[in-house]
C-alpha cells in the first residue's frame, strides 16, 4: 500500500486494485501548494468523504466529473452531492458497510460537524461526521478517523476493525490536540502505523505534529510524519 498525505486530511492511497482519494481539499488548502493535482488524481477509482465540511469536500466535484471515479459518502452529504451533478455516488451512515470491490467502507462514529453555507449565509447540514474504516482484500487495513475529539467507544471500534493504520487528527482547535490524539491512541487502539493530519493548514491550528510525536513515545506504534506530497510505503 502506498499513502501520499496531500496536505490537511487529504490523502491518496494506493493498492494493487484501487487509487483513493479521502478527502481531497486541494485547490484552496495551502498546504498542497506546489504539488499537482492532476497527477494526484491521476486513475483514481473512488474518492471518499468522512464529512461535508468545505475543507474536506474541496475539490470532490470536479474530480468526480473529470475522472468518473465513485463517491462515498454519509447520506445527506451523497444526496446533495448528487444534486450537484456527481453521477456515481454510493451513500451510507454511521455502523454501515458498503462493499466497493477490492476493499470495503464502514462509516464510523466522530465527533466534529458536517455543514456548509450557502451565499444567502444560511448554513446546510449535510449529515454527522464520520470516520472512515477501510478494509482490504489483500492489504493492511486503516482507519482515517475524520475530524474528531476523543471518545471512549474507540476501544469498540478497534475491538470490531482492529485497524492495522490510523491517520490522526491532530491540530487541536477544531479536533483534538497532539496530546490528547496520542491517548487515543495509546489507549483505545493497537495500530502499527499511525499518522498524524489536520495540522500545519492555517494559522489557528497547530502547526506541527511535536505533541502528537512526543505522546507516543515509548508505544509500540510507529509514528510516521510524512511531507505533504510525500508517499509512504506500509
Amino acid at each position: 500500500m502506498k499513502i501520499t498525505w496531500l496536505g490537511h486530511s487529504a490523502f491518496r492511497i494506493e493498492t494493487n486494485a484501487a487509487k483513493i482519494l479521502i478527502d481531497p481539499f486541494l485547490t484552496h488548502n495551502p498546504s498542497f501548494a506546489g504539488q499537482d493535482i492532476k497527477q494526484v488524481a491521476s486513475d483514481i477509482t473512488h474518492i471518499l468523504l468522512t464529512h461535508g465540511h468545505g475543507d474536506h469536500v474541496g475539490d470532490t466535484i470536479s474530480l468526480a466529473r473529470e475522472t468518473g471515479a465513485v463517491v462515498l459518502a454519509n447520506a445527506d452529504l451523497a444526496a446533495w452531492l448528487g444534486s450537484k451533478g456527481v453521477e456515481r455516488v454510493e451513500m451510507g451512515n454511521t455502523g454501515g458497510t458498503v462493499s466497493l470491490g477490492s476493499f470495503t467502507a464502514t462509516f464510523t462514529n466522530a465527533l466534529h460537524s458536517s455543514a456548509q453555507i450557502t451565499e444567502d449565509g444560511v448554513s446546510h447540514s449535510l449529515g454527522n461526521p464520520n470516520g472512515l474504516m477501510l478494509h482490504f482484500d489483500d492489504e493492511a487495513s486503516l482507519l482515517h478517523m475524520g475530524d474528531t475529539d476523543i471518545f471512549s467507544d474507540m476501544a469498540l471500534l478497534n475491538e470490531l476493525h482492529q485497524p492495522d493504520i490510523g491517520i490522526v487528527p491532530i491540530g487541536d482547535r477544531f479536533t483534538m490536540g497532539g496530546a490528547v490524539a496520542a491517548l487515543a491512541c495509546r489507549r483505545y487502539f493497537n495500530f502499527k502505523t499511525a499518522i498524524p493530519c489536520h495540522y500545519g493548514t492555517f494559522p489557528i491550528i497547530d502547526q506541527t505534529p511535536e505533541k502528537f510525536v512526543s505522546g507516543m513515545e515509548g508505544s509500540k506504534t510507529q509514528v510516521k510524519t510524512p511531507k505533504q506530497g510525500e508517499t509512504l510505503s506500509i
